[in-house]
Parts: structure tokens; sequence; C-alpha cells
């Protein structure tokens, strides 16, 4: 067992398989107390075919010399979401960390996708995420200290992933819930974090667990509302959304009109432009 942390505990969403299973045993290597989550406990065909589930990922920890307990809860759902914090503090005492990692993704694209696939991915995050959010921070705010990191992916640009919008759209909120929550909460000693994963870490998950690790312990105190992406040995931060160009007309000379737009746009904000749709510039 590591020693980056000491007697901490964290709650893992979607660890029963994939990126979230590997996080939670990462952490448990630390010595990190651990919750696993998923969302129900499958029938051993189902399990098959799922790669895993809570109780197993617990088990793979407590195998190895760590503390671990499962707990099946759909973060979607409100009291889910409670229960599964609540479980957390009422096992180990308290609640440090929280890595959001479930997601559910069905691939569609706009003129194809379903008001219920939609909803499947975006009631798993941003709001499953926020649900989880938010029962944990009065515990974190309590003792002044709280680690939270939320999956992401390079989708939230809306440049990746393009013919999958609700993928697209449930990343970006994520991104737009890190932030929020970073501001909102830097005051209690708690950071907020997004990390996105690239393709490669579906596969092998544990080439991006050390920096989750990281951003999980006592030396992350001063990164917090901040997006990352993970490849391999590369790890990028995300630049901050910023405005890049900015045209004005004197108020005393009225309203911009769509003519006097038209006239000076391709000078002066659309300067340098092209559309991600394309990579196009301006007609």
């Amino acid at each position: 067992m590591g020693e980056l942390f000491k007697d901490h505990i964290a709650l893992v969403t979607g660890s029963g398989h994939g990126i979230g299973r590997a996080i939670a045993i990462a952490l448990a290597s630390q010595g990190v107390k651990v919750v696993t989550n998923s969302r129900k406990q499958q029938k051993p065909a189902e399990v098959i075919n799922y790669y895993g589930n809570a109780e197993m990922t617990a088990q793979a920890i407590n195998d190895i010399g760590g503390q671990a307990v499962p707990c099946y809860a759909d973060i979607s759902n409100f009291e889910d979401a409670k229960r599964l914090v609540e479980t957390t503090v009422s096992v180990f005492g308290r609640i440090d960390i929280v890595v959001n990692a479930a997601e559910s993704v069905a691939e569609s694209s706009a003129g194809k996708l379903s008001d219920e696939e939609w909803d499947l991915s975006l009631d798993t995050k941003p709001k499953g995420y926020f649900n989880v959010i938010h029962f944990a921070v009065p515990y974190m705010a309590k003792r002044g200290y709280g680690r939270i990191a939320n999956r992401s992916s390079a989708a939230f640009t809306g440049d990746s992933y393009y013919d999958n919008p609700h993928y697209c759209a449930s990343d970006a909120g994520v991104v737009g819930l890190t932030r929020a929550v970073a501001v909102e909460l830097s005051s209690h000693g708690i950071t907020c974090n997004a990390f996105c994963p690239l393709l490669s870490a579906e596969t092998d998950p544990l080439t991006l667990t050390p920096f989750i690790v990281f951003l999980c312990s006592e030396q992350s105190a001063n990164v917090s509302g901040t997006v990352f992406s993970i490849e391999k040995n590369t790890i990028a931060r995300r630049r901050e959304p910023i405005v890049c160009r900015t045209m004005v007309k004197p108020m005393e000379n009225g309203i911009w009109t769509v003519e006097e737009i038209d006239s000076v746009v391709d000078d002066n904000l659309l300067s340098g432009y092209y559309s991600i749709a394309g990579k196009k510039k301006r007609l």
C-alpha cells in the first residue's frame, strides 16, 4: 500500500468495471478506503457481458489488502445518490473524495436520437454527478476538505463524436458543472476537476489512474476548475474558455444593424475564423 493518503475515504461512481474500477483500485492501493458503485447487482450471465459490478470491484480491493464496500445505486435518482453518500459516511465515518466515473451512452445522431436515449445519457451525467456532489458537499465543507473529479471526454468541445450530440452535451455539462462547483467551493478547501480519458483508456484504464489519484490527493490543493485530457503517458491541460476577438460599436451611434455587421464582421470578429463544421471559412 502507498502512503500518498492518510485515512482518506473515497466514493467512486461507476466503478463496477472499466475506468471507474481501475480508479477505485488505484486509490485503494494508496491506502484509501473506497465505496464502489454500480447501478445494480447483475445476474451471472449479465456480469459476463457487463464486465463486472460494484461487489466484484470491492472484492478485488479487499483481496489486495485494501478496504472497500459496494453500494448498488443509480446516481441519476436523487434518493439513490443520497443513499450512496450516506452509506459512505455511515460505513467509514466521512467522505473525502468523490470520483464520478459513471456514464450511459447509446450511439445515435441528432436526426435519429430518441428522447429516451437523450435522457439515458444526460440523466447520468451531468445530473447524476450533481446529485452525488449535492449530498457529499455538506460533509466535505464541514471538515474543510474535499476532492471531486468528474469524468468528461474530448466530446465536450462538440467537434468530437459529432454524430452523438447527447454524448457531447452530457460531457459539456460535466465541464460546466465542474467549473461552477470549483468556484463555489474553493473557500471550503474543496477542489473539483474534470478528466477526459481518450479512447486508449477504455482498453487500458490503468494508464490514466496515476493522474486521477494525484487530483484526489492533498498535493493537488491548488488545482481546481480545470479540464485535463489523458492518453497513456500524455497528460494535457485544456485551455480555459476565453474571448478571442471582439468588435464594438459606440452606443451613442445606435445598435448594430445587420448591414453594418455584414460589412465589417470578416475583418473584425471573424478575422482568422474557421468553423469546426468542416473547418471552413465564412463565405
